[in-house]
């Protein structure tokens, strides 16, 4: 058991080398712009040595991100957007999963395929195929059109637009966990159920739907740290501010403009909100597991 301890923890050092260059060095070097200083042309001094922190910045971000804080809108179009598009994955994409999971039958692979296909095509192509979809002269336009329904603006601020795009583009990553969860409960749980003269409708709000909230929750997670950090959706459906997320300001902060400093302390922002639901993801696998054992 030593010798095989020994040979998993050799295996891992690639893993760990990995992570601490490409994950934690990187995080490092967001905190140490963000307590920086500011040299006479305005670009970024990061402060290496956490003695000479300075939190003024971070100070700044967490309370520009408050209602009444600068970036306020941003931070509410993005909560609100998250939210949305969450829902919307789960609405759309579980009963999807459910029915591959368990009634699709012989055709399961080729359902399973179809899922995977956006995962071959970039999300920038993708999002590019809505701007045309979506376009004043775009088909949702002319199929609006047909059905008598007035000229629509979609590419122009429009907060719909945004969550369509986000939910088109993120739902796969909720479907395979999801899919997967159902596909592992155990079928005689179902049967027993039905033999003690629950119905269906029972049997699914009482068995599996319980049974399949660790792989909603990991396909919630999924979706929703990359989200957080989403600025091309916006850029590219929309392009207004009224539509902007908190992506969308650090992406100009840091890329357009002379307070980096800033920029890399919203990060910091965005690291802790996320650090919290993945603490919260984290314990609730584990009250679910420990309920499960019991």
């Amino acid at each position: 058991m030593r010798t095989e301890g020994g040979i998993w923890r050799t295996l891992s050092i690639p893993g760990v080398v990995w992570l601490f260059l490409f994950v934690v060095v990187p995080a490092y070097a967001v905190v140490a712009v963000a307590m920086g200083q500011i040299d006479p042309l305005l670009q970024p001094v990061p402060q290496w040595n956490p003695l000479d922190w300075n939190v003024g910045f971070v100070k700044e971000a967490f309370t520009s991100v408050v209602p009444g804080g600068t970036y306020w809108p941003a931070t509410r179009n993005t909560i609100v957007f998250v939210a949305v598009t969450v829902f919307l994955c789960f609405a759309i994409g579980y009963p999807v999963a459910y029915y591959v999971a368990r009634k699709a039958g012989r055709s399961k692979g080729l359902l399973l395929l179809l899922i995977f296909l956006p995962f071959w095509v970039s999300y920038l192509m993708r999002m590019l195929a809505w701007i045309g979809l979506l376009a004043p002269d775009g088909y949702v336009n002319e199929v609006l059109g047909f059905f008598g329904i007035g000229h629509t603006e979609w590419l122009s601020g429009n907060p719909f637009s945004v969550i369509a795009a986000l939910t088109y583009g993120y739902i796969p990553y909720f479907i395979l966990p999801v899919y997967a969860g159902l596909d592992r409960i155990d079928q005689r749980l179902l049967e027993a159920s039905r033999d003690l003269g629950a119905s269906p409708i029972k049997s699914f709000l009482r068995v599996t739907l319980p049974l399949s909230w660790p792989s909603i929750l990991a396909g919630s997670v999924l979706i929703v740290l990359p989200m957080f950090g989403d600025y091309y959706t916006n850029d590219l459906i929309s392009g207004s501010p009224h539509t902007n997320m908190l992506g969308n300001s650090v992406n100009l902060l840091v890329q357009g403009g002379s307070q980096k400093n800033l920029g890399a302390a919203l990060v910091l922002v965005l690291m802790t909100i996320l650090a919290v639901g993945m603490l919260y993801y984290l314990w609730e696998t584990k009250r679910q597991q420990e309920k499960l054992a019991s």
